[in-house]
């Protein structure tokens, strides 16, 4: 049980991450990086989740989005790039205390 809360807690409530990740080495529009996230990261965040997020990244400037005919196209900023290189420094660090 507690393996799967810890699982829970760093998938679907860490989204972001996840997100900011895929967006590093392209662009993409949202049902994209939810198909990249479940070849990469072996699970699938919901639809809606997956755009909440998405608009919640780029009202804080982390994304931005281009419009291209139909579909938005969604792309990592600078500022995200230093939110992941943090938030990866923050998990290394966690895993050198448990050691």
């Amino acid at each position: 049980m507690p393996l799967k809360r810890l699982e829970h807690l760093n998938t679907k409530d860490c989204l972001w991450m996840y997100i900011l990740r895929i967006l590093k080495d392209k662009p993409m529009h949202a049902y994209s990086v939810r198909k990249e996230i479940k070849k990469r990261f072996g699970f699938t965040p919901g639809t809606m989740t997956a755009y909440k997020v998405l608009y919640s990244l780029k009202t804080k400037g982390l994304v931005r989005k281009k419009i291209e005919g139909r579909k938005n196209i969604y792309s990592i900023t600078q500022k995200g790039r230093n939110n992941l290189r943090k938030a990866i420094q923050f998990y290394r660090s966690r895993i050198n205390l448990l050691k």
